[in-house]
C-alpha cells in the first residue's frame, strides 16, 4: 500500500472519530443504547446491560464504513 494511501485512509478514520465524537457531546447519541432489544434488568444491589441491537447497528455500520473504503480507495 502507498504511503499516500495510508494518508487519505488516516485522515478519512480520524474524521469518522471527529463526527461521532461531535455526535456524542451534543447529545444527538442519547437514544443509542436504550433501543428495543437491549436487555437491562435492574435490582437492588446490582445492574446487568446487554446492548444487543445497539451493537448489531454498531457492527452494520462498521462493515459498511470498510466495504465502501476498500471499494472507494483502490
Amino acid at each position: 500500500m502507498a504511503p499516500v494511501q495510508i494518508g487519505r485512509i488516516i485522515v478519512l478514520v480520524g474524521l469518522l472519530v471527529t463526527m461521532v465524537g461531535l455526535l456524542v457531546w451534543s447529545g444527538a447519541l442519547n437514544w443509542f443504547g436504550r433501543l428495543p432489544g437491549d436487555i437491562r434488568i435492574q435490582k437492588p444491589g446490582y445492574r446487568v446491560y446487554v446492548p444487543w441491537v445497539s451493537l448489531v447497528i454498531v457492527s452494520t455500520l462498521f462493515n459498511l464504513v470498510i466495504w465502501l473504503g476498500r471499494r472507494f480507495l483502490r
